[in-house]
């Protein structure tokens, strides 16, 4: 299973990131590349304990479906609501140079990789409490599923 627990699938990731481009193509949903760009980024932001992401999960989300997300090799569903807090279109960070922002995301993904000995992740908003392992898993998964909504 890709993670961001592995250099090569961190390198491959940030490889298909740097092949986005504004004018990129959407396969599904509402949002353009560059908003795309910044949800990641507060994404991540979140998760290193950046800016704080009410929690919304229940235990099925806790349990079940975090097990299922992280774990099972399929594709993510199209069409999730995001958090508000995470949506461009609302309480997001409003995109401003995409190539300025993609060097951002690039920088928060490495932090997210490789963080400081002893440091605590926030809680998911969904999944709450995760393992180091399902972080890393959870990184790459996000990144891949809003990639893939653009052909990267």
């Amino acid at each position: 299973m890709k993670s961001l627990g592995s250099q090569q699938d961190t390198d491959e990731i940030l490889r298909r990131l740097h092949a986005l481009r504004p004018e990129s193509g959407r396969r599904w949903g509402r949002m353009t590349p560059h908003q795309a760009v910044c949800h990641l980024s507060d994404s991540y932001r979140s998760a290193l304990g950046e800016m704080k992401v009410e929690f919304a999960g229940t235990v099925l989300h806790r349990t079940l479906l975090k097990w299922f997300a992280l774990r099972v090799p399929l594709a993510w569903p199209k069409g999730i609501k995001t958090r508000p807090e995470v949506d461009q279109e609302r309480g997001g960070t409003r995109p401003v140079e995409f190539e300025s922002d993609i060097r951002s995301l690039e920088t928060l993904v490495e932090r997210f990789a490789r963080p400081a000995q002893g440091y605590t992740r926030n809680t998911h908003p969904l999944f709450g409490q995760m393992s180091e392992a399902d972080w890393l898993r959870w990184g790459y998964l996000h990144m891949d599923h809003h990639l893939r909504q653009f052909g990267v």
